[in-house]
C-alpha cells in the first residue's frame, strides 16, 4: 500500500475496532471510579494507546523476523485475554458483592491493574502485524500511531460515559464493571477459539 487517504482511513478503522475492548474496560472503570480526576482519566488512555501501538508494531515485527515462533503462540492469544480479563473481572465482582451493603470507597484501578487490561485488551491486535506486514517500517509505525491516537480519543469517550453512569449507579458499579470485563474476555475467547 501506498501513502494515501485510504491508508490513514484503514488506519482510523483498525483504530477502531481495536479499540471497542479498550472502550469496554475504560467504561468499566469509569464506573468502578465515578470520582476519577482528569489526570488518571488521560493516564487510563494512554496506557490503552500505548499498548494498542505496541502490539501491531510487535506483530509486524514478529511477521519480519520470528514468524514460525509467533505462528505457535498465535493460538494462545484468546486465553490469554480470558484469564487475564476474567482475573479482573472476577475481582471487581466479587469486590462488588461483598461491599454490596457497606457504604465503601470503591478500590481505585492501579497500575498493575491497569498494566493487565492493557495487555489484555490489545493481545488481539498482535495479529494486525500479519495484515500491516505489507507495510515497510515507516507506514506500519504511522498506522500504529494511527490505532493508538483513536484509541486514546475512545478510551476518554469510555472513562467519561463510565464516570456519569458510575455516580448514578453506586453500589452496582463494581459489579457491573466486573461483569462487563469478564463478557469481553469471553467474547475475545469465543471469537478467538471458533
Amino acid at each position: 500500500m501506498e501513502w494515501s487517504l485510504l491508508f490513514v482511513f484503514n488506519s482510523v478503522l483498525l483504530g477502531v475496532g481495536l479499540a471497542m475492548d479498550a472502550f469496554s474496560v475504560s467504561l468499566a472503570n469509569g464506573l468502578n471510579e465515578p470520582m476519577m480526576r482528569r489526570k488518571k482519566m488521560c493516564i487510563i488512555a494512554c496506557v490503552f494507546a500505548f499498548f494498542q501501538f505496541l502490539m501491531p508494531m510487535t506483530g509486524w515485527i514478529c511477521v519480519h523476523t520470528i514468524v514460525q515462533y509467533f505462528n505457535a503462540f498465535e493460538k494462545f492469544i484468546p486465553w490469554i485475554a480470558l484469564v487475564l480479563l476474567a482475573f479482573i473481572g472476577g475481582k471487581m465482582l466479587l469486590e462488588g458483592i461483598k461491599n454490596e451493603d457497606e457504604e465503601v470507597e470503591k478500590p481505585k484501578v492501579g497500575f498493575a491493574a491497569l498494566l493487565v487490561q492493557g495487555v489484555a485488551t490489545s493481545i488481539d491486535a498482535l495479529s494486525v502485524g500479519f495484515t500491516i506486514a505489507d507495510y515497510g517500517f515507516v507506514m506500519a509505525f504511522v498506522c500504529s500511531l494511527i490505532i493508538a491516537v483513536v484509541t486514546f480519543f475512545i478510551c476518554v469517550a469510555g472513562l467519561v460515559i463510565g464516570k456519569k453512569f458510575g455516580t448514578k449507579l453506586s453500589n452496582k458499579a463494581s459489579i457491573l464493571g466486573g461483569v462487563i470485563l469478564i463478557i469481553i474476555g469471553l467474547e475475545i475467547f469465543i471469537t478467538g477459539v471458533f
